[in-house]
């Protein structure tokens, strides 16, 4: 590109975009990249700032920052997202559907560590629904070399950085806890709360067994569901380490795998997962915080078992940082740092 005066630029080629900003009223492009200056154009430029005015010129070697920034969509879209449009060099990533966004942290650092470009994102491993923001890309100078924008794609490699995975629909099954549920002394008040998270997915409730504190009792109650076509359990109450609190053992009994009894996460250190033969039913126990907690560990696994995903000991293992909850007044989840 070159650089010239703008009042002798008429007839030349903007190489970029020329944004307008007044106060409460508008911040957009007053002329977009490939518009032929015309006489009439120089007082707008000249009021915007514009006392010279960068023109194109070609160059083989080199790409325009609309052109970089559509380098960087490509190697970032996947499925189920759609670009905005190029508006100044930045180019968007939407989502055409709900489910959980994925991020390849180690392409992601690669792309952003070459320089001269950037992709900025929100975390992954959270829901997102259909219309949300989930990334921008652009290039920091208005060009920049092709060959620099060859190492980008070498460094995303062959997969997209990002991912949608839409939620699958499930069958579920509750098992509620305890004698004091069991015999009437009190009202079941957990169960409601775990019909309104699963509403939030496409989850189906085929059954709901109540059982008192006898752990063969439990374990009864889960193998029932899962005869019946669960394909989700969850277990409520009896998470402790009292002598009393035996769903733990009841979930073993059961022939499920545990994968973990214990979470680093408050609130939901007492969260068990386990999966239940070779199609990999999750079964989890949940501890009594996800009763009255906003939001608790249960939040933060939920939406990756409804995409189907099999989590490991390390995938809970990492949700220390960032797996205090603090309790807002307001709760912004999962705009926040909860689980991040």
């Amino acid at each position: 590109m070159k650089l010239m005066k703008t009042e002798e630029a008429v007839g030349q080629i903007l190489c970029h975009d020329i944004t307008q900003i007044i106060r409460g009223v508008t911040k957009d492009a007053v002329f977009r990249k490939g518009h032929v200056i015309r006489e009439e154009d120089i007082p707008v430029l000249l009021s915007v700032g514009k006392d010279h005015i960068y023109i194109w010129e070609n160059n083989e070697n080199m790409l325009h920052e609309n052109d970089a920034a559509q380098i960087l969509y490509d190697i970032c879209k996947n499925d189920h997202m759609r670009p905005s449009e190029v508006k100044e060099g930045k180019i968007e990533l939407i989502a055409e559907c709900g489910g959980l966004f994925r991020v390849d942290s180690e392409k992601l650092n690669a792309v952003n560590s070459l320089g001269e470009m950037m992709i900025a994102a929100r975390h992954g491993n959270f829901p997102v629904k259909a219309g949300d923001k989930l990334a921008g890309t652009r290039i920091i100078p208005l060009a920049i070399e092709k060959e620099k924008m060859e190492r980008a794609k070498k460094a995303a490699g062959n997969g997209p950085i990002f991912e949608i995975r839409p939620y699958l629909k499930k069958k579920a099954g509750i098992v509620t806890t305890g004698n004091e549920v069991f015999y009437g002394r009190i009202q079941d008040t957990f169960t409601p709360v775990i019909e309104e998270k699963l509403s939030e997915y496409d989850a189906e409730i085929i059954g709901h067994e109540i059982c008192d504190d006898n752990h063969e009792h439990i374990t009864a109650a889960i193998r029932k569901l899962l005869e019946a076509g669960a394909d989700l359990i969850l277990c409520t109450g009896g998470m402790s380490v009292d002598p009393d609190d035996r769903t733990p053992l009841a979930i073993r009994n059961s022939g499920a795998k545990i994968v973990t009894y214990g979470a680093p996460v408050l609130p939901g250190a007492m969260f068990l997962l386990a999966y239940y033969g070779e199609q990999k039913i999750p079964v989890m126990g949940l501890p009594g915080c996800v009763m009255y907690a906003k939001r608790t560990v249960f939040d933060l696994v939920l939406p990756r078992i409804m995409t189907g995903e099999v989590l490991e000991k390390a995938d809970l293992d990492r949700l220390g940082e960032g797996g205090l909850c603090l309790s807002c007044p307001v709760c912004t989840f999962p705009n926040c740092g909860f689980g991040k």
